[in-house]
């Protein structure tokens, strides 16, 4: 008698557990897509979707890759964005995606992506990359054509070319709008003034303000 009771509850809750996941899968998924709606103000979840009969095709198609990024500028390096803004087509289904054109010599500073995970292809040459863990664990890598490597959510990396030519990869992320915070700009490019900069970096006075030059900070 037990274990037929036990049988009846197993079934039970098994049947509240699919149709619950079904359920919030269904509200999850009312429409088939979201484009994004530029006229309308963005809010904390993503843009407003535009009326599904002004949608067209192109909205799901993107072409900003064609052509290379201009790497003619101080890190010899340029990205090239797909997010929500870029795609429309993107809005509301989780990814988005970005081109790296690294020049020889070119990098792509410390930055982290507050609101997603990145998922990089190196398509041409050769890069060294790495990320560091909450616990500063760094873990450096580097990489050649066809390789790929992931970067969890909100943790420390970079990107460097390491070869003699031209260097480019693809980098995929878990959200259309993935946020991008460098490092460097964050303390150099700014108004903070040079001497709280200066006790929580251990840099000296004339390296700091060598460094807001450079980058175009103040203070």
């Amino acid at each position: 008698m037990e274990n037929q009771q036990h049988k009846i509850v197993s079934k039970g809750a098994l049947k509240h557990i699919l149709t619950f996941n079904s359920s919030d899968i269904l509200n999850e998924r009312m429409m088939d897509f979201c484009v994004a709606d530029f006229k309308a103000p963005e809010g904390p979840a993503g843009y407003s979707c535009k009326n599904p009969a002004n949608v067209t095709v192109d909205d799901f198609v993107f072409s900003g890759f064609r052509m290379a990024g201009n790497t003619t500028n101080i890190i010899n390096a340029a990205v090239s964005p797909a997010f929500a803004t870029q795609y429309p087509g993107l809005n509301g289904l989780g990814l988005s995606i970005a081109r790296l054109d690294l020049a020889p010599g070119g990098v792509i500073p410390m930055h982290t992506h507050p609101g997603a995970s990145e998922l990089l292809l190196v398509v041409q040459g050769s890069i060294v990359t790495a990320f560091i863990s909450s616990a500063n664990e760094v873990y450096l890598k580097k990489l050649k054509r066809g390789d790929l490597m992931v970067f969890p959510q909100g943790l420390l990396h970079f990107q460097i070319n390491a070869g003699g030519r031209k260097a480019i990869a693809f980098a995929s992320f878990s959200s259309p709008n993935p946020g991008l915070q460098i490092t460097d700009f964050a303390f150099f490019a700014n108004n903070l003034p040079s001497t709280l900069v200066e006790k929580t970096t251990f840099l000296d006075d004339a390296t700091v303000k060598k460094l807001k030059a450079v980058l175009g900070g103040t203070g």
